[in-house]
C-alpha cells in the first residue's frame, strides 16, 4: 500500500512509500483511506515538538476518513462499503477519559491515517455523514469533534448566548458552525482583513481584527453591549489567554483547545476567581459525540469550511500550507 512516512524531523522528510498492507484481527476493521486532514498538531509532530523520542518511520496525521475493505469475523457493526471517520482516540467509547484510553492516539503513539489503508477497532468507527464529501467529512474525527464536544458537551451552550470565535483555523470555524445552529451571538477574530468578510459570510455577527486591536478583549465587551461572553475557545494559548479571560463574563466557560502561540502560559487568577470563570483543558471527545455531531451535521446540513485540497503525492506542499497560516479552513489530502 502507499504510505506517507516520516523518516527524520522535518517536513521535508515526508517520503511517499509503499509498505506492506497490515492485517487485521477478529475484532478489528480494514479501512481504506479516502482523504485526511491536517491539524497544526501534525505540523509540530512532524517537526518534532511533541514526542521528541518518536520512533522512525512514522505514519503522521490524526484524522481522517476512509471505507471499510475489509472486517475480523467476529464484527457485526461494519460492513465491506461503509463510509467511516477514524478515531482519534481509538479506545474512547463513552463517558470521561481515563488513563486506559488515554494512552494510544492516532498519529502520536499510533501510526497516522497518512497510509493506503490503516486498522481500527469496530467500536469507536463512526458513520461518516451522508450529506458531506470525502474531503469534507475528513475533518470531523479531531476538529470539528473538539469543537462539539467544548460547546456542547463542556460548555453546554444555549440559544442567545454569546461566543468569542479566535481564529479560523478548522476548531474555530466549527466552533462558529455550531454556534449558528444552536442560536448564538458570535463575535469572531482574524488577524486579516480578507478573512473578516468570509468570518461575516459564514456568520459571525462581529469581527474584530487583532493586529489593529491589540486589547482586543476590550472590543469584545462593547460589542456585547458592556458585557463579556459565555463562552470562547482558546486555540493559540501563551499569547491569547489573557485576552481570552478578560473577555468573558461571570460564570463564563473558556476552553483551552490550542497552543499555536505556545503551550506555557502566565495568567492572573484574579478574573478568573472573582467572576468564577470554568477554564477547561479539553482535547477532541469520544465515539458517542461524535456520532452526535454526525446527526447535528446530517439534520442542519452543517458544511466544514475547506481551504484546499491535495494529492497525497503533493504532501509536502500541503504541510506548508498549513505552515504558513494562510488556511482558511482545513487542508485536505486526498487519496
Amino acid at each position: 500500500m502507499k504510505a506517507i512516512q516520516l523518516e527524520l524531523f522535518g517536513i521535508d522528510h515526508l517520503k511517499l512509500v509503499d509498505i506492506p498492507t497490515p492485517h487485521i484481527g477478529e475484532n478489528e476493521v480494514l479501512v481504506k483511506t479516502s482523504a485526511v486532514s491536517l491539524q497544526y498538531l501534525d505540523l509540530i509532530m512532524v517537526e518534532g515538538n511533541v514526542i521528541p523520542d518518536l520512533k522512525f518511520p512514522h505514519i503522521p496525521v490524526s484524522e481522517g476518513m476512509g471505507v471499510v475493505e475489509q472486517v475480523g469475523k467476529n464484527v457485526t457493526r461494519w460492513k465491506k462499503g461503509d463510509r467511516v471517520l477514524i478515531p482519534f482516540i481509538p479506545k474512547w467509547e463513552s463517558g470521561e477519559i481515563t488513563t486506559y484510553n488515554n494512552q494510544n492516539r492516532t498519529g502520536m503513539q499510533l501510526s497516522g491515517t497518512l497510509a493506503e489503508f490503516s486498522v481500527q477497532p469496530e467500536n469507536t468507527l463512526v458513520l461518516a455523514p451522508k450529506n458531506l464529501t470525502d474531503e469534507e467529512s475528513a475533518s470531523l474525527s479531531v476538529a470539528g469533534l473538539t469543537a462539539w464536544a467544548n460547546l456542547v458537551s463542556q460548555a453546554n451552550i444555549k440559544a442567545g448566548q454569546t461566543i468569542l470565535v479566535q481564529g479560523s483555523g478548522g476548531v474555530s470555524l466549527f466552533a462558529l458552525k455550531i454556534a449558528k445552529i444552536f442560536g448564538l451571538k458570535i463575535i469572531a477574530t482574524t488577524g486579516s482583513k480578507e478573512k473578516e468578510a468570509k468570518l461575516k459570510a459564514l456568520g459571525a455577527d462581529e469581527v474584530i481584527n487583532y493586529n489593529e486591536i491589540k486589547e482586543w478583549s476590550n472590543e469584545v465587551k462593547r460589542m456585547n453591549g458592556g458585557i463579556g461572553v459565555d463562552i470562547t475557545l482558546d486555540v493559540a494559548g501563551s499569547k491569547t489567554i489573557e485576552q481570552s479571560i478578560l473577555s468573558c463574563k461571570e460564570n463564563a466557560f473558556i476552553g483551552l483547545v490550542g497552543f499555536m502561540s505556545g503551550s506555557e502560559i502566565t495568567i492572573d487568577v484574579f478574573p478568573l476567581i472573582m467572576n468564577y470563570i470554568r477554564l477547561q483543558g479539553y482535547s477532541v471527545g469520544n465515539a458517542q459525540e461524535l456520532t452526535e455531531l454526525v446527526n447535528a451535521i446530517e439534520k442542519n446540513n452543517l458544511k466544514p469550511v475547506v481551504d484546499s485540497v491535495f494529492t497525497v503525492e503533493k504532501t509536502k506542499d500541503a504541510f506548508l500550507k498549513l505552515k504558513s497560516g494562510k488556511a482558511f479552513g482545513k487542508i485536505i489530502i486526498k487519496f
